[in-house]
């Protein structure tokens, strides 16, 4: 019965499909296990293998594109409070999360690490580079074990050029090892599933734990991955009860690796689920922003993925109905699952970066519709090209700095230090905004001293306080997070003037009218 099964599962995987595409014309690599391993077999697959000569050339287009002007932007809020919590023991950073703190500890322990090599941008931003750079490997592999090896090409070439990853792997901030750990899990998932191996399930759970020490939204990937096999599974379940008790090994890796940031979480949600969100994207827009962003804040761009996203859904319903419903649910469950917190918590497209895994996966399916029209090799080349252009445009902008400026901090600061005298008082406006600014601006340099406001009475009060003296205030668009009702703006408009801001225009600074 077997036997049959996968048969006619081989079948229909064939429909619609006319030969394998083999950019290697049938050679086979001489390395299968481990034990395999060697600089004569290397050697060999380097000089022989199409897919490994095209993985090495995008892994270097890969760290070029995400270490050229790496230091370059100044760090923004979010990286200057990386700073500011990995500069912690390992012992206070944990207690900085289960105090409130809404990441995970692991990013800040590995900064902190980071930090005994220097301080500036590029030793913040390095292990997200590093990290960026090697998750494009992971693709080919996410994309090999789900079809086969020219669908992880096409994967490993859309993550290379993808504007989005490309951001976040030159940010400092824990969503590329996210990502990074995600498609580790995915990887042994995909294994697990085809072997039931339970060493890849336990790798499974091993790198799911990762994931979600990493940042929290990482759940929302693992259990989608989970319910896809129960859904798998479900039609033959008695005859599964051994694959299903290795799932529950790995879950249950997960559970005991992850317990402490377990019961962090659940309490941590209750406190941002108890109010309405004062910033982040809402509803529907999520879906829309998420797909926009992912495709590099391009509308066309967009257009074409998306279309190709959708064609690598309908092949993998044609190639296999298990493959089309793990591209399905997991894009559906994700999105629900956004759209309903996203009422309750602030909700961010880079949240679902892990999303590019399916995203990416299904764009690459898509070839296989191609190539059962023009059979030939030049159709996966032909697609990394298309990826190449329309990424081209983006790209451009990002490095020139016209598309996804990052608030200049790093000008501001120089500013601002020319501009106040001995005994000016520096307000930061909403107040943790001093973090981006001190981590650039000295006032014991410009012996100066600084205060922070939220709302129009601390502003009152400082203003009150030191009447004497000459106050500035930076300001920036948080403030519309910190302070929803608009007092503070309103009581800055009205007893304040414009007397600066940065290169972006994202940081103002006033003086008193």
């Amino acid at each position: 019965m077997a036997k049959k099964k996968e048969g006619r599962e081989s079948g229909k995987k064939l429909r619609g499909f006319t030969g394998e595409c083999d950019l290697d014309g049938g050679y086979e690599s001489p390395i299968k296990t481990f034990h395999d391993i060697s600089f004569k077999n290397i050697q060999s697959l380097v000089a022989a293998s199409r897919y490994v000569q095209t993985l090495i050339i995008l892994t270097v287009i890969g760290i070029f594109l995400r270490f050229y002007n790496l230091g370059f932007n100044s760090l923004w809020l979010d990286e200057a409070s990386t700073y500011t919590i990995s500069v912690k023991s390992f012992a206070d950073i944990w207690q900085v999360t289960a105090s409130g703190e809404f990441n995970p500890p692991l990013f800040y322990w590995i900064e902190h690490i980071m930090l005994m090599f220097g301080n500036n941008e590029v030793i913040l931003r390095f292990i997200p580079a590093l990290l960026g750079v090697l998750t494009i490997p992971l693709f080919y592999l996410i994309g090999k074990e789900f079809l086969d090896r020219n669908a992880g090409i096409i994967a490993a070439a859309v993550c290379t050029v993808s504007p989005f990853l490309i951001y976040y792997s030159q940010e400092a901030r824990a969503y590329m090892m996210m990502l990074f750990f995600v498609a580790l899990a995915t990887i042994f998932f995909l294994r697990a599933m085809k072997s039931g191996s339970l060493i890849r399930w336990v790798l499974f759970g091993i790198f799911s734990a990762l994931a979600f020490w990493s940042h929290f939204y990482a759940f929302v990937m693992i259990a989608a991955l989970v319910l896809c096999a129960l859904i798998e599974w479900a039609p033959r379940i008695q005859t599964q009860l051994k694959n299903l008790t290795m799932l529950v090994a790995g879950v249950i890796v997960f559970v005991v690796l992850s317990l402490p940031l377990i019961i962090v979480t659940l309490q941590l949600f209750v406190l941002r689920t108890s109010s309405a969100p004062t910033y982040g994207i809402q509803g529907l827009g999520i879906i829309l922003e998420t797909f926009i962003q992912v495709a590099g804040m391009n509308e066309i761009a967009m257009c074409l993925l998306v279309a190709l996203f959708i064609v690598g859904i309908i092949q993998a319903f044609r190639i296999g109905k298990n493959k089309g419903i793990f591209l399905v649910l997991i894009t559906v469950l994700t999105f629900v699952i956004s759209y309903i917190l996203s009422f309750r918590m602030p909700m961010l497209p880079r949240y679902l970066i892990f999303l590019s895994i399916v995203l990416f996966l299904g764009i690459a399916v898509s070839y296989r519709l191609v190539y059962s029209l023009w059979n030939t090799r030049a159709v996966v080349y032909g697609f990394i090209v298309v990826l190449f252009v329309i990424s081209a445009p983006v790209l451009a902008g990002y490095y020139s700095g016209y598309f996804f400026p990052k608030e200049d901090w790093r000008g501001f600061s120089a500013a601002l230090q020319e501009k106040t005298l001995p005994g000016d008082l520096v307000v930061s406006v909403p107040g943790y905004v001093a973090q981006p600014l001190d981590y650039y601006y000295s006032s014991t340099k410009a012996q100066t001293k600084e205060s922070g406001a939220t709302t129009a009475a601390d502003l009152e009060n400082i203003s009150s306080e030191n009447g004497n003296s000459t106050i500035y205030y930076v300001v920036t668009g948080d403030i519309s997070a910190a302070d929803p009702n608009g007092d503070a703006v309103m009581w800055l408009k009205n007893n304040t003037r414009l007397v600066g801001t940065d290169a972006t225009q994202a940081i103002y600074l006033f003086t008193k009218s």
